[in-house]
């Protein structure tokens, strides 16, 4: 099914993700923010709280998403029991989730070498706050000792050449670590070796560096040797270099803005510092512990990059989209209010915060914060699509075909991704504007044509309109094919085989699609109808009925009210026994 589906909302999270002053005023009250004259007051409510009491509160605190409130729960009920290993690392973690690296590393000194599970990431805590604060050797010390746990040891060895810079071991700081034979980790430490020994002034041994790995598509290496070229004024080596790497990936907007600075002979990004090496050494490790769902490793890190370099927009960024999903609004808006104009992470972060807005039901604030945000990002590609998002989740489709318009205009036809071009055809199919959706949906199918949604999309589009049926059916084949658990293009299989008469295909794969997405209110409604055309009318109208309890569109309530009142016509005979799923001829071949 497609027309149901928001592919705006997709397209533009993962857009924004690799992204705040209206926001904050919307948001609710967070004890944790509260002044501390208030926090103390309640510091002295507690009375004679027990230990049991102040550790449920927090992890009450957990509950209602808010992290601060956490930390403070549990430190209290450290103190109150210094004796207790669990309490003491609860309290360790949510601190430094929370933000409050100081107080996380106060708590890891009092933790004993060996303490699992927080030994890790209570070694990288303690040499963090030493490097920030310029106790080089000691952080470099803590990361030299004893092997660190295998989840922490990619993170510690990419600190470590940045910590014996601190200290001045330059010999250690240029040599470039292993990382376990994680690509990613990998990559970021080959940087960060190249960075060092610019740093240095070994100019000849770091150009050989950045160059190892610049091959037009390693967006670090691409940006940090172009920047190289910059800042030894070698301005034409730097343009054909970004003019080479435009050429593999021309719609690439981080490639485009560092080749118009460089032809307009503009201050180069300066050279990263140790501490802000550092801080964005942390930035891979943490985003891979949050894939593997590792959330207080991943927001630990995060914390302490933010320790090492307070203005790194981009962990902010994370932070925000971590506290986000955890619960904790309050902490994501906080977070996203970091991130100033000008910043190339701005419309990133507003995106993430309009978002937010919207899903917490305020469309009006989230409408008003992304015009604002187009306006301060000069009408970015990238605002103008989540401009469209939001305005396509308020059903104003043809407004956002005109954001569209200008995002296509402002990267230019030629370069224009296929995700522009899929996102117009949707609005512009919604707002009953076949001909051109056909158009745009056909082109975005042609620049990328493995992807699943794009072909759920054009395929659902031609059953629904009874139109290239058998074109539809292999189009949507293929795309189950690549997405065998998307409970939306399974269900558009279904009904492009029930539109061609195949009801025992039909029902097969509509029943999966349940089982996939039993709350969708089309799934449901789809199911019924095969049921009734094959005989089963009980069953149809029992899933007709549940699509009135699953709050489904206006119009989609007034066509099932109205089956279930009349019914679809005559049963087809002939599919009536075939179709039943305890007959054996019913499984699919």
């Amino acid at each position: 099914m497609a027309h149901t589906r928001s592919p705006l909302r997709l397209i533009s999270l993962a857009a924004l993700a690799a992204s705040c002053l209206t926001a904050c005023a919307s948001a609710p009250v967070n004890p944790s923010l509260q002044p501390m004259t208030q926090r103390a007051a309640q510091d002295r409510d507690l009375g004679d709280a027990s230990v049991f009491g102040l550790y449920l509160a927090g992890e009450a605190a957990i509950d209602r998403g808010s992290s601060r409130d956490a930390a403070f729960y549990f430190a209290k009920a450290s103190a109150l029991d210094p004796g207790s290993e669990a309490i003491r690392n609860r309290a360790f973690t949510s601190a430094l989730v929370a933000g409050d690296v100081n107080a996380a590393a106060d708590i890891a000194a009092d933790i004993p070498a060996g303490v699992e599970p927080v030994q890790g990431l209570v070694r990288l805590t303690r040499a963090v706050n030493a490097l920030a604060s310029d106790r080089a050797k000691e952080a470099l010390a803590i990361l030299s000792g004893p092997a660190f746990p295998p989840a922490h040891a990619g993170a510690a060895a990419l600190l470590k050449p940045w910590a014996a810079a601190a200290a001045g071991d330059w010999a250690l700081a240029q040599t470039v670590p292993a990382t376990g034979g994680n690509a990613i980790l990998a990559t970021v430490a080959a940087l960060g070796a190249s960075e060092l020994l610019e740093r240095n002034g070994a100019f000849a041994e770091a150009e050989k560096g950045y160059r190892s790995r610049t091959n037009g598509k390693n967006g670090l290496f691409v940006l940090g040797y172009g920047a190289f070229l910059e800042r030894r004024g070698r301005y034409p080596e730097a343009l054909a270099f970004y003019d080479k790497a435009i050429a593999a990936k021309p719609t690439d907007t981080a490639f485009i803005r560092a080749r118009a600075r460089a032809s307009r002979h503009e201050t180069p990004p300066p050279l990263v510092t140790v501490q802000e090496g550092a801080a964005e050494a942390l930035i891979a490790p943490a985003v891979l512990m949050l894939a593997q769902h590792q959330g207080d490793s991943g927001l630990g890190y995060l914390r302490l990059a933010l320790r090492l370099d307070g203005n790194l927009d981009e962990a902010w960024v994370l932070v925000g989209d971590a506290m986000g999903s955890a619960g904790d609004p309050t902490a994501a808006h906080e977070a996203y209010d970091h991130v100033k104009p000008g910043s190339e992470q701005y419309g990133v972060a507003r995106g993430d915060l309009a978002l937010a807005l919207q899903k917490a039901g305020d469309k009006d604030g989230a409408l008003a914060l992304a015009q604002e945000t187009m306006k301060a990002s000069r009408n970015d590609p990238r605002a103008l699509t989540l401009y469209a998002d939001l305005l396509s989740e308020d059903e104003r489709y043809d407004e956002a075909t005109a954001a569209l318009n200008k995002a296509i205009a402002a990267t230019g036809e030629a370069n224009a991704g296929w995700s522009l071009f899929y996102l117009r055809g949707a609005a512009e199919e919604q707002s009953g504007h076949w001909p051109a959706a056909e158009a745009d949906l056909s082109r975005a199918l042609k620049l990328n044509p493995d992807e699943p949604e794009v072909m759920n999309y054009l395929g659902y589009a031609w059953v629904d309109r009874g139109v290239h049926l058998p074109e539809a059916v292999k189009l949507l084949e293929k795309a189950e094919a690549r997405q065998p658990d998307s409970g939306a293009i399974v269900d558009s299989l279904g009904w492009a085989r029930y539109r061609t008469g195949d009801y025992v295909s039909a029902i097969l794969d509509l029943e999966r699609a349940i089982q996939l997405d039993p709350s969708d209110p089309e799934v449901n409604d789809h199911l019924g109808d095969v049921y009734w055309r094959v005989g089963r009318r009980l069953e149809a109208q029992y899933q007709w009925r549940r699509v009135l309890s699953l709050t489904p569109a206006p119009k989609m309530r007034a066509s099932v009210e109205t089956k279930l009142k009349d019914g679809l016509g005559p049963i087809q005979e002939a599919n009536v026994v075939s179709a039943h799923p305890s007959d054996p001829a019913a499984a699919r071949p």
